[in-house]
């Protein structure tokens, strides 16, 4: 039984660019509006007051499981050696617009963003990876479930 994996568009891309931004961002963001932020605080406020730790670790444990998937999905697709052409890839682009002038990465928090986008980034090529390669070269990539 073939299944239709339906037309891969840059609107396919963007939807997961945009997962991809929201758990990296939820995860860890230099506006102190992340998990990482939420934890540190309630962890460190001298009052009593808050959230159940029940509601930390479910929390926590939803952002493992999102992590674990791109990863996995990134590595799978990717590979170790396409990861690292990809994160090499976007830190010459930085370097690119930083020696451009465009990019300060001393001002403010900007290159913690900027890590962060190129993350995402990276996650979602390697989410979509598989589509892109077919549309690129007319092959299929197969997962063999044995290993």
């Amino acid at each position: 039984m073939a299944r239709s994996s339906g037309k891969f568009t840059a609107f396919s891309f963007i939807w997961r660019l945009v997962a991809t931004l929201i758990l990296v961002l939820a995860t860890y963001n230099p506006s102190e509006y992340s998990f990482f932020h939420w934890v540190r605080d309630a962890f460190t406020a001298d009052s009593g007051e808050g959230t159940s730790l029940a509601v930390y670790v479910f929390v926590g444990i939803l952002l493992v499981i999102g992590w674990t998937i791109l990863l996995v999905a990134t590595r799978s697709s990717l590979g170790t050696l396409g990861v690292l052409l990809g994160a090499a890839l976007m830190a010459a682009a930085v370097w690119v617009l930083w020696a451009s002038g465009i990019l300060d990465p001393t001002k403010g928090d900007s290159f913690q963003w900027i890590i962060l986008i190129c993350l995402s980034f990276l996650l979602a090529i390697g989410l979509s990876w598989s589509h892109m390669w077919r549309r690129l070269t007319g092959q299929v990539d197969i997962t063999d479930d044995d290993q």
